[in-house]
């Protein structure tokens, strides 16, 4: 099944290889970018992978600059690119002496802002590329394990977590990706708390699930500053772990809230930090809102990747869930976490106030109908449809 899903990822990587010195592919641990750069290595006559998280590998690079001229003939591949970011020094002195297309393929499971200014290092050389776990549409359209909203819903996209053969497996997988992303991977990138205090701040996060973020409450039950706790947000971010969503500026007479909401991106990784067991206790659990309305967030904006997403509320709680911008253009997204959902008052003020060209509200339903014109209720599977379209 990753191999299906992977294909159409492999076309954009052989597009930028066509177009970049060095195409670079990103995302959280396990999302499969190693499984990808695997798939394609057939179309590429000499490939060496190097993995910098292998002592024997980061070795081979001890003479950085010999290494690469030793491998002028072959296309590189760096795994996990972030523990040496001061490679990319070497490699824009390697590839300004010779402007190869296709040359590097990096991986990294950080941004491109954590991995050292890489963007500006290399400006104009390098073409990135960021994998997701499963999306709702790739599993409809491989139709390899029958997709079903409630057990994508609860064990997230991560393909060990959603392939696994029962709950129980899913969630010792969750447990154990979490665990070394707290014990591992941030220690590697800095970071110096305690690892049960990052899970005590993450699971924090996850009680917040689409939630205003309020820094000064979380600092006082860390007994933390200010400044600390955005730290720590801005690298869960950084990490593909939480994603933070701006609010929409508009030029209208309201106050409008001008702090961001917070999402654990995967539903899987939030259900376990919340220590939810399986999808009947998550139906009974106050978060299911916030969770289904995350799991659509993440659909939507990966579908629409030339779109700003932001969402949109007014002082007085007037509220949408998701506002994607497009120039001129503004398409609006309300999550109902119910098979009859129920629009208030401030929905309707909110389309005045904004005048998206169309409205979805997305709800755990398998059809779709109209409920006024340009707005449609609709399920899951539906609007990741809707939204390729436009």
């Amino acid at each position: 099944m990753q191999k299906l899903i992977n294909r159409k990822y492999a076309d954009v990587v052989e597009m930028n290889r066509k177009v970049f010195p060095v195409t670079a592919i990103l995302g959280p641990r396990q999302c499969g970018k190693s499984t990808l750069v695997k798939m394609i290595s057939g179309k590429i006559d000499s490939l060496v992978y190097l993995d910098l998280q292998n002592i024997e590998d980061v070795n081979k690079l001890s003479d950085t600059r010999l290494f690469f001229r030793n491998n002028d003939n072959a296309v590189i591949c760096l795994d996990e690119i972030q523990q040496m970011p001061e490679l990319f020094n070497d490699l824009r002195s390697i590839i300004d002496s010779n402007r190869q297309k296709g040359r590097f393929i990096i991986l990294g499971s950080a941004s491109p802002q954590l991995i050292q200014s890489s963007s500006e290092t290399l400006a104009g050389r390098i073409g990135f590329i960021e994998l997701t776990p499963f999306l709702v549409s790739e599993l409809i359209e491989n139709n390899v394990k029958p997709y079903t909203m409630s057990e994508y819903v609860f064990r997230g996209g991560f393909p060990e977590s959603y392939l696994a053969e029962n709950d129980e497996a899913s969630r010792l997988w969750r447990e154990n990706f979490i665990r070394t992303y707290i014990e591992r991977d941030l220690p590697q990138l800095g970071v110096q708390l305690p690892s049960l205090q990052i899970r005590r701040l993450l699971t924090m996060f996850s009680h917040m699930q689409g939630q205003l973020f309020n820094s000064n409450k979380l600092a006082a039950s860390m007994g933390v500053t200010h400044p600390t706790i955005r730290r720590y947000l801005d690298l869960f971010e950084q990490t593909f772990l939480v994603r933070s969503l701006e609010p929409y500026i508009i030029n209208v007479k309201k106050r409008l809230v001008k702090s961001p909401k917070v999402y654990v991106r995967d539903s899987g990784i939030l259900h376990q930090l919340l220590q939810i067991s399986d999808f009947n206790q998550l139906l009974g659990n106050p978060v299911f809102g916030s969770s289904w309305e995350g799991v659509v967030v993440e659909n939507v904006i990966a579908e629409m990747t030339e779109w700003k997403p932001y969402f949109y509320r007014t002082a007085t709680g007037d509220e949408i869930d998701l506002v994607m911008v497009k120039g001129d253009r503004i398409i609006a997204i309300e999550c109902k976490a119910s098979t009859a959902p129920q629009l208030t008052k401030g929905f309707w003020t909110v389309l005045d106030d904004i005048k998206p060209e169309h409205v979805w509200v997305v709800a755990p339903i398998n059809d779709s109908y109209p409920i006024k014109e340009n707005v449609t209720v609709c399920g899951l599977s539906q609007i990741v449809q809707e939204v390729k379209k436009i």
